[in-house]
């Protein structure tokens, strides 16, 4: 069934937009399956959609639950054994199944475009940029080199890309995350499609790259006036850029209404429990960190035969008919799939108060720092790397300046939150903490003992005190390795117990971290994302150390799994007494799960304070752009007057700015920030020339408004 017609669309703004009353692409009633050895697939089932010009469509939904491989049917572009086996997919009025495949490989390339998850992957390493963003012109137009590689140029400019002309003859490898997406996009907008879909075009970046990209995306669709298909598992990402949202869950769409609406008043129980399970919901109307609702139980396994309701397994709202009775979309504009759902609300949740600040002078903390002795004190921590030529001939040709001067404490059972961009320092700091870089300078205090004192065989034994929670668990493990010997690593090399105590220690693992025994005699291919953080989190808690730092440990996860395994962190830190470093460029996780946060820019900590105080009276105009670029699930939030939007990219870390590090991107730069270099205060330290005050100082201060 297909979404309600809606010739308009209504802006964050309010007003309204007249769009084409006739769908620029209309699925209607689409099932596609995937042929695997095992049996078959069946990815999707019946899935009806539509878009307009000038519209975006946003899809969400966990891994596996088919938005995807929605686009991908739209692109015909699926996976060996991948095929629609029914339905329609209606593009400007011809049905795509019906055509010949050259001809679909020309509306492909010509009218619709697609930026995929990863630019890394899908940019060919061996070609130059300006090559690969032209070749859609010269396959497809059949435009010839020189006018393709200025039309290139001229597109990366439109993109927002720095030296453009420069940039063109250079390979993927060479541009940072947000570079190569802006060549993804730029790649799929060459042509002027009408119609664009990004399959998750912000999942790897920070927060200041993420809302470039998405406002870039909102901007390029008003300036082409195309369509937009946005796909992603950030529902905060969708609240503030899409018209429409459709909810999917094990290959069907269970809502689809319009976005203001679906968040206010969500009608599916699994839309209702997407956005419970968010950290913000948690912290929404209290700061205590109340468990994360986490939602029980697996997706279903497309392969096999399934009856009902597929969600009923994991709905706590479930009654028998649902585990019977297919439900479909129901026909009004708020379409659900739900035998009980929530009932409609006309009240706008309300959104925890953002606290906003002014401008005025520097003036110090009068507040001490408590009495108890740190697990971890890093002081003046320095790390520089030798940037060298390449070739034969290696010469060394300056230093990148990844870590200058960075202190912090970490105390038992506390956690302390890294946050700032790609490219700050924070995982530097997190590998020189736990000893896989040696520092340039400063000390790194563990227990008392300045582990840069001590010899190799000393070191390894500090290993038992520290741990690290890598990004990426699988890439982590051995893949030729099995479970029970990825567990029982750590032990031998530390010569921890006999065969007996090691088995015994591992079942007291896997019992911590809610895994059967029966994973011991598996791979780490046959895990999903979050078993494998799982069981990344059991290696960790091995040696029983005292500290763990987990380095963007949720990242990658959607976020029924993120509320699981936040969950369980926090509450092992309960029972054992851990204390975390938690690195993250997620900002409302770091707000859940840390006591104290410090801010991270270009290898300096720029602000250092208690959690609430940091995100919620930020004091730094960085800290405050962070937490102005954080999208929230709440579509009906107005931006602040006063919003703080940094812009460009990241200075090179080999020639860092003087004085101020942040200058040459801050909106409140004064000729003394470049000279002065800024210190920091006390217990709310803030490295910041002209720091921020909460709102009730302006009437107090006079102070002018950052705007």
């Amino acid at each position: 069934m297909s979404a309600p017609t809606d010739p308009t669309t209504r802006p964050q703004d309010g007003s309204a937009t007249v769009v084409d009353p006739e769908p620029l692409l209309h699925l209607r009633q689409v099932s596609t399956d995937i042929a695997l050895r095992r049996g078959t697939v069946h990815a999707l089932d019946d899935v009806s959609l539509e878009i307009r010009p000038g519209q975006t469509l946003g899809i969400v939904g966990e891994s596996g639950s088919g938005k995807t491989m929605t686009a991908l049917s739209v692109m015909g572009l699926l996976p060996p054994g991948g095929e629609v086996v029914g339905g329609q997919i209606l593009f400007e009025g011809r049905d795509l199944r019906a055509l010949p495949p050259d001809e679909v490989r020309r509306i492909r390339g010509v009218r619709m475009g697609m930026v995929f998850q990863d630019p890394l992957t899908s940019l060919n390493p061996t070609m130059r940029i300006g090559t690969q963003v032209a070749e859609p012109l010269r396959v497809h137009q059949g435009v010839g080199k020189a006018q393709a590689r200025e039309r290139a140029v001229e597109m990366l400019r439109r993109v927002g890309m720095p030296r453009p002309d420069r940039i063109v003859d250079n390979y993927p490898h060479e541009l940072s995350g947000g570079m190569r997406q802006r060549v993804a996009i730029a790649m799929a907008l060459i042509c002027s499609p009408r119609l664009l879909i990004a399959d998750e075009p912000t999942t790897a970046l920070d927060v200041t790259t993420q809302r470039q990209i998405l406002e870039l995306i909102d901007d390029l669709r008003e300036e082409f006036g195309m369509a937009v298909i946005l796909v992603t598992h950030d529902l905060g990402v969708i609240a503030g850029r899409a018209d429409r949202v459709a909810v999917m869950y094990a290959g069907r769409v269970v809502e689809n209404a319009a976005t203001g609406e679906l968040f206010r008043s969500p009608r599916h129980r699994y839309t209702e429990a997407l956005l419970e399970a968010l950290p913000e919901s948690a912290m929404r109307h209290t700061d205590t960190h109340e468990p994360l609702y986490s939602i029980p139980g697996l997706p279903p396994d497309l392969s096999r035969p399934l009856t009902g309701c597929r969600f009923a397994p994991r709905c706590r709202f479930a009654s028998a008919d649902c585990r019977t009775t297919e439900v479909t979309l129901s026909t009004d504009a708020h379409q659900h799939a739900c035998l009980h759902p929530a009932a409609p609300t006309t009240v706008t949740p309300v959104a925890a108060p953002v606290v906003r600040a002014v401008a005025v002078p520097a003036a110090a903390a009068g507040e001490s720092e408590p009495a108890e002795e740190p697990i971890l004190a890093v002081r003046e921590l320095v790390k520089n790397f030798e940037a060298t030529t390449g070739g034969l001939l290696r010469r060394v040709t300056g230093q990148v300046s990844a870590v200058a001067g960075v202190s912090f404490e970490v105390r038992a059972g506390e956690t302390f939150g890294l946050v700032g961009e790609s490219g700050c320092g924070k995982s530097t700091v997190g590998r020189l903490v736990v000893g896989l870089e040696q520092p340039s300078g400063g000390q790194i205090v563990l227990d008392g003992t300045d582990t840069a004192t001590l010899d190799r065989r000393e070191r390894r034994r500090m290993h038992r005190q520290i741990q690290l929670m890598f990004q990426d668990s699988y890439a982590a493990m051995n893949p030729r390795m099995r479970v029970d010997a990825i567990l029982t690593e750590p032990l031998e090399i530390q010569q921890v117990g006999d065969g007996p105590a090691r088995r015994a220690r591992i079942a007291t693992l896997l019992d911590q971290v809610g895994l059967s025994r029966r994973v011991l005699e598996r791979y780490p291919h046959e895990f999903s994302g979050g078993q494998l953080q799982r069981i990344g989190l059991a290696r960790s808690l091995a040696l029983r150390p005292r500290l763990i730092v987990g380095d963007e440990p949720v990242s990658a996860l959607d976020v029924s799994i993120q509320a699981q395994v936040l969950n369980l962190m926090r509450e092992l830190q309960r029972e054992l007494g851990l204390a975390y470093v938690f690195i993250s460029h997620n900002l409302s996780v770091v707000d859940y799960m840390a006591d104290r946060i410090g801010v991270m820019y270009l290898g300096k900590l720029v602000e250092v304070g208690p959690a609430h105080d940091v995100v919620r009276a930020a004091r730094h105009p960085y800290t405050q752009a962070l937490i102005d670029a954080v999208p929230t699930a709440t579509p009906d939030r107005a931006v602040p007057r006063d919003s703080i939007t940094i812009r460009g990219e990241l200075p090179s870390a080999l020639n860092p700015p003087t004085g101020c590090r942040f200058r040459t991107r801050c909106p409140l730069a004064e000729p003394i920030c470049e000279t002065e270099p800024p210190l920091a205060g006390d217990v709310h330290q803030v490295a910041c020339h002209f720091p921020l005050r909460p709102e009730s100082a302006r009437v107090a201060t006079g102070a002018k408004v950052v705007g």
